[in-house]
Order: structure tokens, then C-alpha cells, then sequence
């Protein structure tokens, strides 16, 4: 894999075989940045995902888009692998500059529909809602009760995301002229997320079977987040964790030759990522159900479980984003019978079994 930094800063990398990447940054986020990919077909360059809605990531994608000797007005159309907005926040501005078409997953698409139909606090409503329910303090649900009198939920990312115009059918060639690229859906990070499978020889001679374009499905040094498929219309009960488990084993069996993720860098050797993840939710899972020898409600299991930094230290916006993976893990063990709810409440309450 050859990488440049272009003039401009803009940092692009070339894998072969007419597919390229542009490091696209995410402000304030310690990810850093998504690896926006460029795919050659003969009727015009395709992206997959295009980065954060940020003039700094829209100003780096059209450099590095120059720096491969294309320009965003040349772009045939866009495959977005999740309707998170690092990963769909440009295409807006993408298809207004160039008439490229977009596509995802049915699934992610309703999001993007909801999102953009829905009153500007029902998000917020919702959320003061479900996390009252699962054991939030005061504390935490006022900035969100503020944030709803004060209309603020307008500067929230994904409100001007484009809505796609075609969608990607699991197992189906997507019309890729002269490229094989196969839809393979792998719904837990997000219900519609999908892998993109590059069904052709490796350029640099690996053995496997092609190349897989991964998005936030499996990633080489992160475990992606697996909570909770917000619907607030949708009663029915879902399993993210199952999802994610079942997909992470459907992608093993490819053996591909080389994964080409969203983040972090390009790595072989998925089987091996694939069983490194699986037995990493296993043992959280068998961690989980020591903490519940005693009722705890979804908060107070995320309160208690290992993240990247002490709870006192993770900022309020992502202590939603670890209960909602706190209560993904208590779904799985409840649809497993290793736990289950405590008759009360609210707020709900868990115990093992």
C-alpha cells in the first residue's frame, strides 16, 4: 500500500487494483478520522461513506479527491456502509456537487427518514425518557431536559444528511461497472449496517478471497459499539449483540485477504479479528453476570463495567452511549437465560440467573 500527505495535509493511500482511501478527520472525536474509500468503475470513482458534515472534513475530502487526480463534481455515486454521521454526513454535499446517486441498507435508510421527518425534540423526549426508565440520575437528564426547552437539538449531526435514492439488497452485485462489489449485510453496530464484499483477485497476490470493505463492523485495534436500535416507534424487543455476533461470524466465513475498515488502517488475517471480538463479548458477557449477583438497573451495570477510562471521566454524552451497550449485553443474556428483569420498577432492574 502506497501513502502520500499531499500539499495540502490531506493524507491518501493507494491499495491497489483501483481503490484508494482519504483519511477524512472527525473534529473533537478520539477516533480521529474515517478512511473514506475511492473505488474506480468505468462508468466514474464511487465512494464508500464520505465523512463528518465539518467544513475542515469536507475541505480534506475534496483535496485528497484531487490529490487522486479526481475532483467531487466526478463522483458516480456513493455506498455508505451505516447512517452514522461520520460515515454518511457528507453525502448531502457529495450529491449536490455531483448528481451521484447514493445507497444503504433499508434499515438505515428509515433512520435517516425518521430523523429528518421528526419533530426537532422528539429525539431528546425520547431519550429523557428511556434513560429515566433504566436508573439515570437527575443529574444526568438535566442537560437534556435543558437542551429540549432551549431548541438546541437543531445542531444536532444527521439533520442534513441526504436521503438515499437506492438501496443496497443483501447478497446482491451492487451496479458497479466493471467491479464486483457484493452487499453483505452485518446489522449490530447499526440495524442496516453492511459490509461491501470486493469479489476479486488481491492486487498485491494474497491469498483469500478478495478484499472486504468493513465500515464499523470489524475494525483492527477497536470493538465497535453495540447498543441499542433506537426506534421510538418500535415496541418490539431486538438484539443488537445476537445481530453483531451472527454478522462477525458470517464475515469469517469469507476469508477474505485483507479488510479495509472505516477506521484505524487496512489489516489481514480477519478470521483471526473475528474470533479476538467474539471471545472478547463472550467474557464481557460472563463478566456481566458476576456484577448481577445483585439487582442492578442498566446505569448501575454501566457505572460498574470496564470502559476505556474511569466512569467519573467519561463525558455525559457518552455515558449514553455506554448504558445503551450495558443494556444491548443485558438483552443478549436475558435472550440467552442468564439473566432476566426484577418484577418493579421503574426503574428496571436485572439479576442473574
Amino acid at each position: 500500500m502506497a501513502q502520500v500527505t499531499h500539499g495540502t495535509g490531506t493524507q491518501v493511500a493507494d491499495h491497489g487494483g483501483g481503490v484508494h482511501s482519504i483519511r477524512v478527520p472527525i473534529p473533537d472525536n478520539p477516533l480521529g478520522h474515517t478512511l473514506v474509500h475511492l473505488v474506480d468503475t468505468d462508468r466514474g470513482p464511487v465512494l464508500i461513506d464520505t465523512g463528518w458534515d465539518d467544513p475542515a472534513s469536507w475541505d480534506t475530502l475534496v483535496a485528497g479527491l484531487s490529490a487522486l487526480g479526481t475532483a467531487v463534481t466526478d463522483i458516480h455515486g456513493v455506498v455508505i456502509t451505516h447512517h452514522h454521521p461520520d460515515h454518511h454526513g457528507l453525502s448531502g454535499q457529495v450529491r449536490e456537487a455531483s448528481g451521484a446517486w447514493i445507497a444503504m441498507h433499508e434499515a438505515d435508510t428509515a433512520i435517516v427518514r425518521r430523523t429528518r421527518e421528526s419533530e426537532p425534540g422528539t429525539w431528546l423526549d425520547y431519550l429523557t425518557r428511556k434513560l429515566a426508565a433504566v436508573g439515570a440520575p437527575d443529574d444526568h437528564l438535566a442537560p437534556l431536559r435543558a437542551a429540549r426547552s432551549g431548541g438546541r437539538l437543531r445542531t444536532l449531526p444527521g439533520l442534513r444528511a441526504a436521503l438515499p435514492d437506492r438501496e443496497i439488497v443483501p447478497g446482491e452485485l451492487l451496479d458497479l461497472a466493471g467491479r464486483r462489489l457484493r452487499a453483505v449485510w452485518t446489522p449490530g453496530h447499526t440495524p442496516g449496517h453492511v459490509c461491501l464484499h470486493l469479489e476479486e483477485r488481491h492486487p498485491a497476490g494474497l491469498e483469500g478471497n478478495g478484499r472486504l470493505f468493513s465500515g464499523d463492523h470489524l475494525l483492527p485495534g477497536i470493538s465497535p459499539h453495540i447498543g441499542l436500535y433506537e426506534d421510538p416507534d418500535d415496541t418490539a424487543v431486538t438484539d443488537p449483540l445476537g445481530d453483531y455476533l451472527a454478522s462477525l461470524e458470517r464475515i469469517g466465513r469469507l476469508g477474505v485477504a485483507e479488510v479495509l475498515p472505516a477506521h484505524q488502517h487496512a489489516f489481514t488475517d480477519a478470521g483471526g479479528r473475528v474470533r479476538e471480538l467474539l471471545d472478547h463479548h463472550e467474557e464481557r458477557l460472563t463478566g456481566l453476570l458476576a456484577l448481577l449477583a445483585a439487582p442492578l438497573t442498566p446505569w448501575q451495570l454501566a457505572e460498574r463495567m470496564e470502559w476505556n477510562r474511569p466512569w467519573e471521566q467519561i463525558p455525559h454524552g457518552s455515558r449514553s452511549i455506554a448504558v445503551s451497550e450495558a443494556e444491548s449485553h443485558l438483552r443478549r443474556l436475558v435472550k440467552l437465560g442468564r439473566a432476566e428483569a426484577v418484577p418493579g420498577g421503574p426503574p428496571v432492574t436485572y439479576i442473574a440467573v
